[in-house]
């Protein structure tokens, strides 16, 4: 069976990425070593061609010519050009990309188109209250319609996505994305006290601002915590950075407690165990996600794990049982979570062995694996 991923976010180091990157980083070596072909194909960072191969997966990073308004055609163009001849030389039996990728791809005879849903402009722009880009939406509207299946990461992506597109009455299977149980697991490394870190894109659809709101609250219950941010930035459409914004609006707020947020900044996918590790908490009070797959990770490390209590988050967490949920527009809520949490350590250690298990049970990477082995048998077979 051969595979070809159409995506520009197969992690490559020194470039930060995010889940889906993270997603992939996991899935695809791990297909290669139960016998399928993979190929990895995307647009490259520097617009210069790139070849990389991690663990047998072929990676193929596409330069294309840097034109206004014509950027997206030179690419387009590039990476049908490539899937011919990566068809040619061994053919492909599946293509797979994101809710947007197949809008313009050329359809090839004999060839599955798969989307993964791993949250498109639709469902994005419904969680963040601002209007469908009307290009966006229809290429999105235009890839569903090629796609030959569908799966989906979580039950509330599958049907929240539901609302605003059609499947066209094709298959969509529910297979959620996989954790390395043995890459992210309980280590020697003692979590800083009072430590609360948070892992991902820093930006509003995150909840890193009422995060960083509710520190002051613990400060005064806990005055030596300390708030680490780890993630990329994100850029507002003028170009502005979301972590300036915050430290220009919300760092100056919480006075003396400024001096412990810490921004981090972006880490390579090998180091994450790590930042879990140092945590005593770690919250990831998300406003929207389609899985999300920080809050497992950490959970496989037996960490006591803050999640939202919006769309997924009830299906990866039952609170006081293996993590806490909190409100993730609720300032206070999230403070009391991280405040019940340093203040319960027995019974946190319970919920952190609990945390574990449920993910083994749920998310394990070998179970995941072939779970997708075996979609992908029946719909080419």
């Amino acid at each position: 069976m051969h595979l070809c991923l159409i995506t520009h976010e197969y992690p490559k180091t020194g470039f930060a990425h995010g889940g889906i990157g993270s997603f992939l980083k996991t899935f695809a070596p791990k297909l290669v070593a139960q016998g399928v072909k993979v190929t990895v194909l995307g647009l490259s960072y520097d617009y210069q061609d790139d070849y990389q191969e991690d663990q047998g997966v072929q990676i193929y990073r596409l330069g294309y010519k840097n034109v206004k308004w014509l950027s997206w055609y030179f690419g387009l163009k590039a990476m049908n050009k490539k899937i011919a001849q990566i068809h040619k030389e061994l053919p492909i039996d599946i293509i797979e990309s994101a809710e947007l990728e197949l809008a313009f791809l050329n359809k090839l005879p004999g060839v599955k188109y798969v989307i993964r849903l791993h949250g498109g402009h639709h469902f994005f722009a419904e969680a963040e209250n601002r209007k469908i880009n009307f290009w966006k939406g229809f290429q999105e509207k235009l890839s569903f319609k090629k796609a030959d299946a569908f799966i989906s990461v979580s039950e509330y992506v599958k049907t929240h996505t539901k609302k605003f597109l059609s499947f066209n009455n094709k298959q969509v299977a529910l297979i959620c994305s996989p954790i390395d149980v043995d890459f992210f697991s309980p280590t020697a490394i003692l979590a800083k006290q009072h430590s609360i870190v948070f892992v991902g894109t820093v930006c509003e659809k995150k909840g890193v601002r009422q995060l960083i709101q509710s520190f002051p609250i613990i400060k005064e219950k806990f005055p030596n915590s300390t708030l680490e941010i780890y993630g990329r930035d994100w850029l507002f459409p003028n170009g502005k950075s979301y972590i300036e914004m915050l430290q220009e609006t919300e760092i100056p707020k919480l006075g003396s407690s400024a001096k412990d947020v810490f921004f981090r900044g972006p880490v390579n996918y090998e180091v994450i165990p790590e930042v879990y590790a140092k945590a005593q908490v770690c919250v990831f009070p998300s406003h929207m996600e389609t899985q999300g797959l920080v809050a497992p990770e950490a959970m496989a490390m037996e960490k006591l794990v803050i999640f939202t209590n919006q769309g997924p988050g009830p299906e990866t967490i039952t609170s006081f049982e293996n993590g806490l949920l909190c409100n993730p527009f609720d300032v206070e809520d999230i403070a009391e979570q991280i405040i019940w949490a340093f203040s319960n350590e027995e019974k946190v250690a319970v919920i952190c062995k609990k945390a574990r298990q449920s993910v083994i049970d749920k998310y394990a990477l070998a179970t995941i694996i072939q779970e997708n082995i075996d979609f992908y048998t029946k719909l080419i077979s």
